[in-house]
């Protein structure tokens, strides 16, 4: 049973992670449905939050459904993230998490996201300032670490647990490796196996499949996983996990037709948060997603990714749908 406090998330918790320009409101409403057990919002920054920037500002907005829910902030500097950290506990999250694990060159090139590995005292410190600061449970998603030379994981997830973390999600690939490459699990095993660790360690990477999730969960031991590009216009791999590691079996892939009604829905849940400029154009990466798989899609798929007018977008999802027998599932 993995808990962070006194939030109890289940015996095999499914966490959304955080990605920027992803994990927004609108995206996270349809995650929740389908089966995530804690969220996680797109980083914030530290900075942004202290000079009051409208886009970081509007990305402390959560809601009662949504619940537990965790705020991610990231920046470089201690003092400006404890200051962030009391100005975000003041939204009322149920956790505060702390991102060490962006590999962005404009992050962690100033130090912060994943660039803190290559300062783990500094990290320790920022860790145990901002968890003085805030009464809320504090929680940490970093990397093995910067590089080949510097896997130091094991100690480094022991010491920020000693600093009063109450849980860890360990992406299983360097900072170096970006998102290249395989994650190596086995280090966020030893992370879990480790006797010292007493808290929640959830592993992070590569997770696209039920069947993967369910051999990783056995195979390494971790108390929950993080999905984060797999879920890209795929919502519904929460549940299908769920009843894979319940069940033994595989669900049904969703229908054309629920997923043209998923798709309007979160277009439309874009637009009323972001504007139409910015929501039409943050939905164009979950278009492929949302209809992979699908025979002689490609023609509609290049409508929705490349129209930037959004009536034109709602037809030519409307025609999918009213069309849907003409189109067949592929994947198997």
């Amino acid at each position: 049973m993995a808990k962070i406090r006194d939030i109890d998330l289940g015996d095999f918790p499914l966490l959304l992670a955080p990605m920027e320009d992803v994990s927004d409101p609108p995206f996270r409403a349809l995650c929740k449905r389908y089966g995530a057990d804690l969220m996680y919002t797109e980083f914030i920054s530290s900075e942004g939050l202290i000079r009051d920037a409208a886009k970081s500002v509007q990305k402390l907005d959560i809601f009662e459904y949504e619940r537990p829910i965790g705020i991610q902030i990231f920046g470089y500097d201690i003092e400006s993230m404890k200051l962030a950290t009391e100005i975000t506990e003041k939204t009322n999250p149920d956790i505060i998490d702390i991102n060490y694990g962006c590999p962005v060159k404009k992050v962690a090139c100033k130090g912060a996201g994943a660039g803190i590995l290559k300062d783990i005292p500094k990290m320790v410190e920022m860790t145990r300032e901002i968890v003085k600061s805030t009464k809320l449970p504090v929680t940490v998603k970093t990397r093995l670490g910067w590089d080949d030379d510097t896997k130091f994981i094991v100690d480094v997830a022991e010491r920020l647990q000693d600093v009063g973390i109450e849980a860890i999600s360990i992406h299983g690939r360097t900072r170096k490796q970006m998102y290249k490459g395989e994650a190596d699990w086995r280090l966020i095993s030893e992370v879990k196996n480790n006797p010292r660790m007493k808290i929640p360690v959830f592993g992070n990477g590569d997770i696209d499949t039920p069947q993967k999730a369910l051999e990783y969960k056995t195979k390494y031991n971790v108390d929950g996983v993080m999905i984060g590009r797999a879920s890209i216009g795929n919502p519904w791999i929460f549940n299908e996990i769920k009843h894979f590691v319940k069940m033994g079996e595989t669900l049904d892939k969703p229908s054309i037709i629920d997923r043209v009604n998923a798709t309007k829905e979160h277009l439309e849940m874009s637009v009323k948060w972001k504007g139409t400029t910015l929501g039409v154009a943050e939905m164009k990466r979950h278009y492929t997603n949302y209809f992979k798989g699908i025979s002689h899609f490609k023609e509609y798929r290049m409508k929705l990714v490349t129209s930037f007018d959004v009536e034109e977008i709602r037809d030519t999802l409307e025609w999918i749908k009213e069309n849907h027998a003409e189109f067949k599932l592929v994947e198997s």
